[in-house]
């Protein structure tokens, strides 16, 4: 026989566990200031909301090869030249790690490289190296002495994070955790890790491909669905300082099908090019396929052409792409779908000193969107001479630098266009 003691309960039905802590005023609480690293990349500093927070953790995620190590291993090397800082690597060799730094050009001499998986060992090396800034390469690939799971398993990547963000609050570490995606794109393992860290970032765009673009889907200390643009080279990751210049092509003949957009991601405009191809469909059920933004949002906006503006497309095939692998997710983005999708149609090119942005509703009104002002000057700073609206957000004061066709209705922006 074993004499067991139970915990006694208040009449609250809550456990006595020692002296009740006490409740402060918001308004009292002291305001710390935000101490921040630079990364020396303007573009992720820009994804972070100004440099990394110290003892804030980041985790990004991306397909394999698409430039997470690359980026974190530029970003390290720049950072050691004013604080120590420590890669973990559990995929990779220290040989690997090395070639790479060395074929990028990098200065590695004040980088400490270690090849690890187990946490415990991790959090012991950091103890001694003292790191203000560390990177865990990757979380699915560590595991924790305290559970018998394989590493990559739900529990082991949840307690194996749990114990890296307690140690990176407690010693004000700058920990950045890299994840895997699924085949869906989206970060491996249980959802509980996003919840765990402070910013979430992911790689956007084709591996392929030579542009990547990075977007803050979570951020403590930042603007949300903020994006980095970066080009690949074979001296790494070099940053974009002028996105639209990049994703807007001005050479050529003007086509149909064919329209600029002015979009806001975060803080920052930028300009994309939306093309669209319509054809006679030969199926029963015409295709409607959308790149780079919401395909259910197509199919609504082609209703709307049908019902208010009397343009019919239901026995055609309608293609739509986000020039440059861009993913716009913000409604402003119906009014440029909308024209480039007729212009298509009625093969008639709608000009290339033209921008476009607007949400369409269900009734056919144009709806206008945040920010309008900044989207109109950076049009007008990369040279375009038309800018189509929302009658809403024309400025109070008619000086702008372009000519502004605002519209109410999504009849009277065709009726412009046609005229």
């Amino acid at each position: 026989m074993v004499e067991t003691v139970t915990a006694s309960t208040s009449r609250g039905g809550l456990q006595r566990l020692g002296v009740a802590p006490a409740a402060q005023w918001l308004d009292a609480v002291e305001l710390e200031r935000i101490n921040r690293f630079r990364t020396g990349t303007a573009e992720l500093d820009r994804v972070l909301g100004g440099g990394l927070v110290v003892g804030s953790v980041v985790l990004i995620g991306g397909d394999p090869g698409i430039g997470k190590s690359t980026l974190l291993i530029q970003a390290l090397a720049t950072i050691a030249k004013g604080v120590r800082v420590l890669y973990v690597t559990g995929e990779e060799s220290l040989q690997q790690i090395a070639l790479r730094a060395h074929r990028l050009g990098l200065d590695s001499k004040r980088v400490a490289v270690l090849a690890e998986n187990n946490v415990e060992s991790i959090l012991a090396c950091a103890a001694k190296e003292q790191p203000q800034v560390m990177v865990i390469d990757s979380i699915q690939t560590v595991f924790t002495e305290l559970l018998q799971s394989a590493p990559g398993s739900v529990a082991q990547v949840r307690e194996s994070a749990a114990q890296l963000v307690r140690a990176a609050k407690r010693s004000g570490i700058g920990l950045f955790l890299v994840g895997h995606v699924t085949k869906e794109g989206t970060l491996a393992g249980p959802r509980v890790l996003e919840h765990m860290v402070d910013t979430v970032l992911y790689f956007e765009g084709d591996a392929s491909s030579r542009f990547r673009i990075i977007r803050a889907i979570k951020n403590r200390f930042g603007a949300v669905n903020e994006i980095g643009v970066f080009v690949m080279t074979e001296s790494g990751l070099r940053e974009v300082d002028n996105p639209s210049a990049m994703f807007v092509s001005r050479q050529g003949d003007t086509v149909a099908g064919t329209v600029v957009l002015a979009t806001q991601e975060g803080t920052r405009p930028l300009l994309v090019e939306v093309q669209a191809l319509v054809d006679q469909s030969h199926l029963s059920n015409p295709r409607r396929v959308g790149v780079g933004l919401d395909q259910n949002r197509l199919g609504m906006l082609l209703a709307v052409l049908h019902r208010h503006a009397g343009i019919a497309m239901y026995d055609q095939d309608v293609f739509v792409n986000v020039v440059g692998g861009v993913r716009v997710t913000e409604t402003a983005a119906d009014l440029a779908v909308a024209t480039a999708t007729v212009s298509s149609l009625r093969d008639k090119p709608l000009g290339r000193d033209l921008v476009v942005f607007g949400e369409v509703g269900l009734a056919g009104e144009i709806r206008p969107v945040q920010r309008g002002q900044e989207r109109i000057r950076e049009a007008a700073k990369l040279g375009f001479k038309r800018a189509l609206i929302p009658a809403a957000n024309m400025p109070k004061k008619g000086d702008s630098a372009i000519q502004l066709l605002p519209v109410k209705r999504l009849q009277e922006a065709l009726a412009i266009l046609e005229g």
